[in-house]
């Protein structure tokens, strides 16, 4: 029953709601004679709704986040750990702005990671918006807040993009005489980031983190076939990466 509960709310809410309205406009369309733009819409229609489903989305999002297996004894010379957005003058623990969750996720990581390995962390992340928060000062504070010492903090404050990341930090690592760099980022991520360090002349040992789809099997349930707004961020996700994966590869940015 609870199952069932659940199955229909996802009806009741977008992108399910919008989705039945766009199913009642095309048989009104139809009925009206007007049979291309009723097809029409209903194809879009589904598209939507399949590319809305937990079923789906999920299976887009494994693949994806399997391109790279996380390491079980990773090692290096230097933690590269890039950023992935944050809020200006959010409250926290021990100051204002804070990271977003995917960011949060893998500096958590990275500080995991630093207590084993003892290697210094060079954070890479800079202001995507003039007047937005400095990304790279908030994962400092943090790391020192997690017991990383100060002088094993590096800081990449520049860059905008996962290409600037990978060119900016690539000038830094040889500068500093680093040559085995274990890169942290978001599992979904790391297919794209990996390539951006190749163009760049590094080779770097990828340690993915923040998966968001589960690696177990999931007994076949009507459940994951409910629209929902999680599961089309998680599919547009896949397709921005993809795409952007696509023209790095094209054109070397």
């Amino acid at each position: 029953m609870i199952s069932f509960l659940k199955f229909g709310v996802t009806f009741a809410l977008p992108p399910g709601l919008f989705l039945l309205f766009f199913l009642w406009m095309a048989v009104r369309l139809w009925r009206r004679r007007e049979q291309e733009i009723a097809a029409a819409i209903f194809v879009v229609t589904m598209l939507l709704y399949a590319i809305s489903t937990p079923y789906l989305s999920a299976a887009l999002m494994r693949n994806l986040e399997t391109s790279y297996p996380q390491p079980q004894n990773p090692s290096g010379d230097v933690i590269v750990l890039l950023g992935g957005g944050a809020t200006k003058g959010t409250p926290d623990i021990d100051g204002t702005g804070g990271l977003l969750e995917g960011s949060s996720t893998r500096l958590l990581a990275t500080a995991r990671l630093y207590h084993r390995l003892h290697i210094p962390i060079l954070f890479t992340g800079g202001k995507v918006l003039e007047g937005g928060a400095s990304e790279a000062e908030i994962a400092r504070r943090n790391l020192l807040g997690l017991g990383v010492p100060e002088q094993d903090i590096l800081l990449e404050t520049k860059s905008r993009t996962t290409g600037e990341n990978a060119r900016f930090t690539a000038e830094m690592l040889r500068e500093r005489g680093f040559s085995a760099p274990l890169l942290v980022t978001s599992a979904f991520h790391m297919k794209r980031s990996v390539l951006n360090f190749e163009n760049n002349g590094i080779s770097v040992t990828p340690f993915p983190v923040g998966y968001r789809a589960s690696r177990l099997p999931r007994e076949l349930h009507y459940i994951w076939f409910g629209p929902e707004a999680y599961a089309l961020d998680d599919t547009v996700c896949v397709m921005r990466e993809e795409l952007r994966f696509f023209v790095t590869k094209m054109t070397g940015f």
